[in-house]
């Protein structure tokens, strides 16, 4: 390998620090430059709605890495630059300023963006969103700082609101969320634990309204669509992300709901792999094309890229992963079971006393995806059994007596 190869990674999150250090760990002597749209290196992105938002963490504890690195490593950081342009036929970004910057493979991982609602009032001076850290600043501000207030409104009870909800709560603000479906988190885990996550926030002092609309957002709150009114001093809207996939499209790459890629996060140009939020793969072992907006794609998948981007085989099979931390309650999720793919939920433990591990079962009685919830040291155990493929005896799988 010479060192006139260039490697450009379009991007300024986890994924693209993790690609780089992928790269120079397989060995990679080329150039290397990272270009990412925020003032900041590379951060990971959960503390924002999690432990900054309890004052636990500041930036530089989930900065992904320093800026000696990058200089010790040799990567070229170019940050508050947005590529304007990719031209495949040139195999060249175009830069701000016009100039282009001309690359041998190239990674995307511009990530995602949040969803807008497009509703009188929301671009108001009151409502918030979260991605940055500049956003989590502007919201624990809310918290305790300057600007404290006693009354948020959050719209949208996905894992960001619900997050804030209990963020705020546990800084004595009164809070009331607004959903559209029946209950939280409805798609990404169904009513059974959608209802539990329903009642733990009721059981926190959260006025949670479901079934309801947002019609307009006003200096003082919220009214909705039957009328009545939310009071609130601020807004968060919180109703989902969306990729950012204007650059690739613009490329002529294949996007549906995300960049498409293969098993092994390579596009349809061989020359240009996509990562992290945008990459909506060929999963090999779940047989689908999913894309998941978590941090652990973001911190797992670049390894993957690295080696396609260097010529060598490798695929991404591992499951989707994440995690939740709201007021006494600690989760993780493993596994893919979308509305429609199972066919009961099985638990195992006492849900009342929020310790208890859930599993998603298909009609077969295989185990889909597994949620622990105040319950450690499973997440294998719960691989193990999504990846075996052979149906389980649901009754011995929720016996606390029975081995897992």
């Amino acid at each position: 390998m010479t060192s006139e190869r260039h490697f450009v990674i379009v991007g300024g999150g986890l994924a693209a620090a993790k690609l780089a250090e992928a790269l120079r760990a397989n060995d990679f002597d080329g150039q290397i430059t990272l270009i990412g749209a925020e003032e900041h290196l590379p951060y990971e992105r959960p503390p924002l709605s999690k432990e900054h938002l309890f004052g636990k963490k500041n930036l530089a504890d989930f900065t992904a890495a320093t800026g000696d690195w990058y200089r010790d490593h040799r990567v070229d950081v170019r940050l508050g630059t947005e590529v304007r342009a990719i031209d495949r036929a040139a195999k060249t970004v175009t830069l701000p300023d016009g100039s282009t910057l001309g690359y041998d493979k190239l990674a995307l991982a511009t990530g995602s963006a949040p969803r807008r609602l497009d509703l009188p009032g929301a671009d108001g001076p009151n409502v918030r969103q979260l991605r940055t850290i500049e956003d989590s600043d502007a919201i624990l501000d809310l918290f305790g700082g300057a600007s404290k207030i006693g009354r948020l409104a959050v719209v949208g009870a996905g894992w960001i609101g619900l997050e804030v909800a209990a963020a705020a709560r546990s800084a004595g603000v009164e809070v009331t969320v607004v959903e559209s479906a029946r209950l939280p988190l409805l798609g990404a885990l169904g009513p059974e634990m959608g209802e539990f996550f329903a009642q733990l926030h009721r059981d926190n002092g959260v006025d949670l309204r479901l079934d309801a609309g947002v019609s307009e957002i006003g200096a003082s709150g919220l009214r909705l669509a039957d009328g009545s009114s939310v009071d609130a001093d601020a807004v968060l809207i919180a109703v989902g992300a969306a990729p950012n996939v204007g650059l690739a499209e613009a490329a002529g790459l294949e996007v549906d709901n995300g960049v498409l890629v293969d098993a092994s996060l390579a596009t349809a140009d061989p020359d240009i792999v996509a990562v992290g939020d945008i990459a909506a793969q060929d999963h090999p072992r779940l047989h689908r094309r999913i894309r998941v907006e978590h941090w652990a794609n973001a911190l797992n998948q670049p390894a993957v890229a690295a080696r396609t981007m260097l010529g060598e085989s490798a695929e991404y099979d591992r499951l989707p992963y994440f995690f939740t931390d709201q007021y006494d309650v600690g989760m993780e999720y493993t596994g893919y079971a979308a509305p429609g793919d199972y066919a009961r939920v099985v638990v195992r433990g006492d849900p009342g006393k929020r310790e208890f591990v859930a599993f998603w079962l298909d009609s077969a009685d295989r185990v889909l995806a597994g949620m622990n919830v105040n319950v450690w040291d499973v997440t294998d155990r719960i691989k193990e059994l999504i990846n075996s493929g052979d149906p389980v005896d649901a009754d011995r799988l929720a016996d606390t007596s029975a081995e897992l």
